[in-house]
């Protein structure tokens, strides 16, 4: 996440550490709580509510540029265009979020730097697995099957994405390829942030040292980022689009 974690193959991040245990996670779903193994499916038409716009699969329709003012399109135009990840139109959270132009205008460019870095130069491996831990801490079943393909793309090993999917205590990822000490503490502190009163003091230390001050603030802002997507998704209740795939166990929802 964070300038310090693009040296991720240096000696210091990958040294091995103690262990940083799961503090008041949910209980694990599937082949780890002796459960039936988790099979993804596909969102069908049946599932989609009736209140949802085919449009935007949300309950708000997509905004159109000409149906804003100036002010609006100039804002619409900062996200919508060639150079731009949503260069093809509106989509998702990002969609709701044009019904108030100014605040989509301020959001966008923070949403930026969290995820991908002022240079771009973030480290997209660890900067998926922390917004993957965030959406199974808050079981956000769209941000989860919406980042898990984006995780396997950066390197994040599919051992490490179970882990997360299933909820299971950081310890018991000892030894699993990959999952060194930078990796076990942005899981727990994504965890500790979501789900405890705040950040223990034994995880924050670890945090301040391995990613320094910039870093932590970085990390700590791109799991509230995804905390505020979450929110926009339950809001709106943002649907995945039949034919994709639910890639989260959650037995509450289709």
């Amino acid at each position: 996440m964070l300038r310090r974690l693009v040296v991720l193959g240096s000696a210091a991040l990958l040294a091995a550490g103690g262990l940083y245990v799961a503090a008041g996670t949910h209980a694990a779903t599937g082949e780890a709580a002796g459960q039936e193994a988790f099979t993804p499916r596909e969102v069908t038409p049946a599932d989609i509510p009736s209140d949802i716009h085919e449009d935007s699969w949300a309950r708000l329709p997509t905004i159109q540029r000409e149906t804003l003012d100036a002010e609006g399109q100039r804002v619409f135009d900062i996200i919508v265009n060639p150079d731009s990840r949503y260069s093809t139109g509106l989509r998702g959270p990002i969609g709701m979020w044009m019904y108030s132009p100014p605040m989509a205008e301020h959001l966008f460019p923070a949403s930026t730097y969290l995820r991908f870095g002022a240079d771009g130069a973030r480290d997209q491996r660890l900067a998926e697995l922390a917004i993957l831990t965030a959406a199974r801490s808050l079981d956000s079943q769209y941000e989860w099957s919406a980042h898990e393909g984006l995780g396997l793309r950066a390197g994040l090993e599919a051992e490490i994405i179970d882990l997360v999917r299933y909820d299971r205590p950081v310890a018991e990822g000892a030894g699993l390829p990959g999952f060194g000490e930078v990796e076990r503490t942005i899981v727990q502190a994504t965890r500790e942030l979501i789900r405890e009163p705040k950040l223990s003091r034994e995880t924050f230390e670890a945090a301040q040292r391995l990613f320094g001050n910039q870093g932590i603030v970085d990390l700590v802002g791109l799991i509230g980022h995804y905390t505020l997507v979450n929110y926009t998704l339950k809001a709106f209740d943002v649907q995945r689009a039949p034919g994709t795939q639910l890639l989260l166990p959650l037995t509450d929802q289709p």
